[in-house]
């Protein structure tokens, strides 16, 4: 299958395109924001991280695949994909990553990147702090998101 994904070495929080950007990342289902990518989001935006706190809070629709969709500037959202369970690996040592909730999470996205007219900007989202794999992930960006012909960009900082 042809990738539909653009790499490049950058910050994620600095997208760059023309027109409307969305900007997503994953965040876990305990309400938990402190640690990884949400940490330079935070350092340029305030309103996602009070918008995420306000939602668990609320509970409305917080839930593993829900995703959040904050507007940071005229022409840069935010989405906080819930694609996390808990913050710590289970019993048997298995990661937070839920790659089904990512796959869920991401057909969303993608169809809120279609109704924005948006491209979509990322680091490579679930391997850090969350454990997933990008071999798994990849695959999910490309059926959920590209697959509606919506540009993807990958974003690989550099220090």
């Amino acid at each position: 299958m042809e990738k539909n994904i653009l790499y490049v070495k950058g910050d994620a929080t600095a997208p760059v395109a023309d027109g409307n950007k969305l900007i997503v990342h994953i965040c876990n289902d305990m309400g938990r924001w402190g640690k990884g990518f949400v940490l330079a989001i935070s350092k340029k935006w305030k309103s996602p991280e009070k918008e995420f706190k306000a939602w668990y809070k609320s509970g409305n629709g917080y839930e593993l695949g829900a995703v959040q969709f904050v507007q940071v500037e005229a022409d840069i959202w935010i989405a906080n994909v819930i694609g996390q369970h808990s913050i710590y690996k289970d019993e048997e040592g298995m990661p937070p990553i839920r790659y089904n909730a990512i796959a869920t999470g991401l057909e969303q996205v993608g169809a809120f990147a279609v109704e924005i007219n948006a491209s979509v900007h990322m680091p490579r989202i679930g391997c850090g702090l969350a454990g997933g794999t990008w071999d798994k992930i990849e695959p999910l960006i490309e059926s959920g998101i590209c697959n509606k012909t919506v540009p993807v960009t990958v974003y690989d900082y550099e220090c």
